[in-house]
């Protein structure tokens, strides 16, 4: 799969798989699962057919790896990013001294009011280090790079997730913890 295909796949499977399973006529299970003949045959009827060697490149070549494939291989998921009802059943962990968060300096204002919120999903998405931070930010125009004291929030009682992928989850970043603002 040439890499813009691998890309418009990866898209088109973020949208059945995070935010509208129904443009593939497929229904996620409680923990976001899907069968993968279920989605195949749906994303096919949907005018975007994927094979199955195809589906398997994407969650392997991905670059955010996105997508996780089952034990068994019978089922597929997203990882982390949804707006559907899901609960990907992941175990509360102790968070790295410092997380980071790519953001950019139109949503400023806002999250030093109201810290960080996860909008329209379940969660806030922290990376561990800031050169991810700063890829996340770049998609919406020149990236800022905020740390997070996920120590002390942890310390205060804030649970923290990690995802297959190696994204970092909380609920939200009360504004007491970003610990570094850009400056100027």
């Amino acid at each position: 799969m040439d890499p813009r295909e691998l890309v418009r796949a990866s898209k088109f499977l973020s949208l059945v798989l995070r935010h509208r399973p129904e443009v593939a006529n497929v229904t996620l299970d409680p923990r976001g699962w899907v069968e993968v003949d279920a989605l195949l045959n749906g994303c096919r009827a949907a005018g975007r057919p994927l094979t199955r060697a195809e589906l398997e490149e994407v969650v392997a070549r991905s670059d955010k790896k996105r997508f996780a494939l089952s034990a068994d291989g019978r089922r597929v998921r997203a990882q982390q990013g949804h707006t559907v009802a899901v609960e990907l059943d992941l175990p509360a962990r102790t968070p790295p001294d410092v997380l980071y968060h790519g953001t950019v300096d139109r949503f400023l204002p806002a999250i030093r009011a109201e810290g960080l919120r996860p909008m329209g999903r379940h969660h806030v998405h922290l990376s561990p280090d800031e050169a991810t931070a700063r890829r996340v930010g770049e998609r919406r125009g020149s990236p800022v790079v905020l740390a997070v004291d996920a120590a002390r929030m942890h310390a205060d009682g804030h649970e923290f997730r990690i995802s297959g992928n190696g994204v970092w989850l909380a609920a939200e970043v009360p504004p007491r913890y970003l610990c570094r603002w850009p400056s100027g």
